[in-house]
């Protein structure tokens, strides 16, 4: 039975990645845009997933380490010339896991609610200083930058089109979910959850339960710099505006709408969530605040639909 669930599954899996890699040579320009801006929400829904579905630790920080990682992109992309992919990946990624460290610090003593504002905190104070550090982040402004050019040693080398970014996000994307799969999945994943459903009794097995919340944490803000940096570069601009607690807001709502401790559902959620928004974005206009349906659907999912979207179709399948 195992064996032929896992068939499937990975049966699944191949199909809906064909399915993605086959997209950019049918959709126009937009769409194509569009799904590759999917897949970077995504993988920044999927990285606060490990927080709040694998280890019940929910996080309103997580726009920091999203725009801390497209900020270190942002200055690596000014400071070299020509522009480098790799030294800009890295530089996001170390701004976003110094954040994340810095952070997990002080809010892992905590719990509950008191982690969730913790974070809240931390995230409003780097976007104060992100907001007013103009000379070197460009304030209110935000920075411009060129796209590098997609580079791999001794292989390829060539400028980024609209669908090369569409593989090359959608490469990322994959091996993130199957390394954070992994995690889940092995030893210390199975502690993460030990601590989501019972803390004490975790501590009193004996597990040091905060380094694993700092290494969840970490692990998280890394994932979450990793999705700022392909922001950034499909973009091509940093702005504070991602540092908001908004950012934050969003993520947690794509987690719900999808279903919370999948990894595979915050993506759907990311993906179902930006469809509406541009969908009633274009049927409203600017005439009336489009936010208010999009908000009273939001609801709705949750009273009739708790387990999110993925959570449904499983239901659906099983029936």
């Amino acid at each position: 039975m195992t064996k032929r669930l896992n068939k499937t599954y990975w049966t699944g899996f191949a199909v809906i990645l064909a399915l993605l890699i086959a997209a950019p040579l049918v959709l126009p320009e937009f769409w194509r845009r569009f799904l590759t801006e999917v897949l970077i929400w995504g993988l920044l829904a999927m990285s606060s997933d490990l927080l709040i579905g694998y280890t019940g630790m929910i996080s309103f920080g997580h726009s920091a380490f999203f725009g801390l990682g497209m900020y270190g992109a942002a200055g690596a992309l000014l400071i070299v010339s020509p522009p480098n992919l790799w030294l800009a990946i890295g530089l996001g990624l170390i701004g976003a896991a110094g954040a994340a460290l810095f952070v997990a610090y002080f809010s892992t003593r905590l719990r509950d609610i008191y982690f969730a504002i913790t974070t809240l905190i931390f995230s409003q104070i780097f976007y104060v200083i992100i907001f007013t550090w103009t000379p070197v982040t460009g304030g209110e402004n935000g920075l411009i930058f060129t796209r590098p050019r997609l580079w791999i040693p001794l292989v390829y080398s060539a400028k980024f089109t609209s669908s090369t970014l569409h593989w090359f996000v959608l490469a990322v994307v994959t091996a993130s979910y199957l390394i954070l799969r992994r995690v889940t999945q092995s030893p210390f994943g199975m502690v993460l959850q030990s601590i989501r459903e019972n803390e004490a009794r975790t501590r009193a097995i004996g597990y040091p339960v905060e380094r694993y919340k700092v290494v969840a944490v970490i692990l998280s803000g890394l994932f979450a710099g990793l999705a700022g940096v392909l922001y950034a570069i499909q973009n091509q601009f940093a702005a504070p505006d991602f540092v908001y607690f908004l950012t934050s807001g969003d993520t947690v709502i794509f987690n719900v709408m999808g279903g919370i401790g999948t990894l595979v559902g915050p993506i759907v959620g990311a993906g179902f969530f930006q469809l509406l928004r541009e969908l009633l974005s274009r049927l409203f206009g600017d005439e009336f605040p489009y936010l208010i349906p999009l908000g009273i659907i939001f609801v709705m999912m949750i009273i009739f639909l708790p387990e999110g979207l993925l959570g449904f179709m499983r239901r659906w399948l099983n029936r």
